[in-house]
């Protein structure tokens, strides 16, 4: 069976600095190259930081973060860090924001995700699942989106996601199983609740069972107005056995290597799948 080392970055994105998280982006993918990482996963927003919120009516900001995203594959490339695929969250839109007159319900900004590899975007992916409840109003910014993007890396087939799409049953982690992918990724901008890391694991673990896959989430750190973001960054095994967490703690970068489920059958670098 394929292995895989995989390296998660819980770090602090700060919301607007595009060029500052880009440089902590580059700065941990190096530390993840040094450890021997083949893949390595970034919160949610990682190049905006998170929540973003109104920034998101701003075609200013949309526009920073899509050129942010682009420059940051060459200069990953440019470090020498070209061959290691890095997955990054980060705001795109493909329409109007949805104050707009020619507001559309299929397109517009995206709560988005990318793989950068080989100095360009290789992937993308938009989330599924839109939280609306809480501290969160994403249904009022975001357009959801529908496919499931999988990738080929290291000889694992790797299904991408973000954040809300494992706190619901069904969706991309159904889809995960039907495409028989070997590791579903999941970024996150979770913020702390009381006794919220007692939920995480079981959750992660319910998800690994309806993909049949290994499960990667990654959490961030730090504080944005009155949400506080506790990582607690955890890989589980596709039995449920849990491979590695990082509990709450300042910007962290850990390792994991395990043996994945083979590739079902020949597939590009990357397809998506409703």
């Amino acid at each position: 069976m394929p292995t895989l080392r995989l390296a998660l970055a819980q770090v602090n994105p700060t919301v607007g600095d595009l060029p500052g998280n880009a440089a902590i982006v580059r700065e941990w993918s190096r530390a993840a190259a040094d450890s021997g990482a083949q893949l390595v996963a970034f919160p949610e927003m990682m190049l905006t930081g998170y929540p973003v919120e109104d920034l998101v009516f701003r075609e200013s900001f949309v526009a920073a973060s899509q050129a942010a995203l682009h420059r940051l594959a060459a200069d990953l490339a440019g470090d020498g860090l070209g061959d290691l695929p890095v997955v990054v969250g980060y705001l795109d839109a493909d329409g109007p924001a949805r104050v707009s007159s020619e507001a559309s319900p299929d397109r517009g900004p995206r709560d988005a995700l990318a793989l950068l590899h080989g100095g360009r975007v290789a992937a993308t992916y938009y989330k599924h699942h839109l939280p609306n409840y809480g501290v969160f109003d994403e249904d009022r910014y975001f357009v959801p989106g529908d496919t499931l993007t999988v990738v080929r890396m290291a000889g694992v087939d790797v299904a991408l996601t973000v954040c809300e799409d494992i706190w619901q049953a069904g969706g991309p982690f159904a889809v995960a199983r039907q495409a028989r992918v070997g590791l579903v990724v999941n970024i996150n901008g979770s913020p702390y609740e009381l006794d919220k890391d007692d939920v995480r694991l079981p959750l992660v673990q319910r998800r690994a069972a309806e993909a049949g896959a290994a499960v990667a989430y990654v959490n961030m750190v730090g504080g944005q107005d009155e949400l506080v973001f506790d990582g607690d960054s955890i890989v589980v095994a596709a039995d449920g056995t849990l491979l590695a967490r990082s509990r709450s703690s300042p910007s962290t970068c850990s390792s994991t290597t395990w043996s994945c489920r083979p590739p079902h059958s020949t597939r590009r670098p990357a397809t998506s799948a409703r």
